[in-house]
């Protein structure tokens, strides 16, 4: 976990401004398939908070741990799967958690994978291959629609940012 403390100072020079924190991470796990770019999403067990959110995979930075080694991590936790490549995102999400008063910045990933057959944990009671249209529509927050669009936007370009994101594990 990395935290970064910025202050401010208002007229008493109290320090008024939240702590801003890496925690988190984001994963959209896609696959190509005769019919297309497929993404996978995953609807949270009803146990969990958000329960019936669909998501992609997401999870904590665990201590000792980079933001790239937890997203391999919870792939594997959350579908079994082990990643054909993975790169970076062009985008970092961000979020406000009023209970804590700070401000998560949630790095995002794309990786690949070869297989459609997910072995769900108990984080998860479903699971969808979905295009992309259909993965933007059903995603509820602003931070995911933007990281699976940035996602898929390095997947159709021609350019070399997926070449030049690529994490080497």
């Amino acid at each position: 976990m990395v935290t970064i403390r910025i202050k401010k100072y208002a007229w008493d020079e109290r320090d008024v401004m939240p702590e801003i924190i890496i925690r988190v991470v984001d994963a959209y796990v896609f696959t190509q398939t005769n019919s297309g770019l497929k993404f996978l999403l995953l609807k949270r067990a009803k146990t969990k908070m958000y329960e019936h959110l669909w998501q992609g995979v997401a999870g904590k930075i665990e201590k000792n741990e980079t933001a790239w080694q937890a997203a391999i991590r919870e792939l594997e936790e959350e579908t079994g799967f082990k990643p054909i490549k993975i790169f970076v995102a062009d985008h970092v999400s961000k979020f406000y958690e009023a209970d804590f008063d700070r401000i998560n910045l949630v790095p995002v990933f794309g990786i690949e994978v070869d297989n459609q057959k997910v072995r769900l944990s108990k984080e998860h009671s479903e699971y969808k291959w979905v295009d992309f249209k259909v993965a933007s529509k059903t995603l509820v927050w602003n931070g995911q629609k933007e990281g699976i669009s940035a996602v898929n936007s390095m997947l159709n370009s021609r350019d070399d940012r997926i070449k030049w994101s690529k994490v080497n594990y």
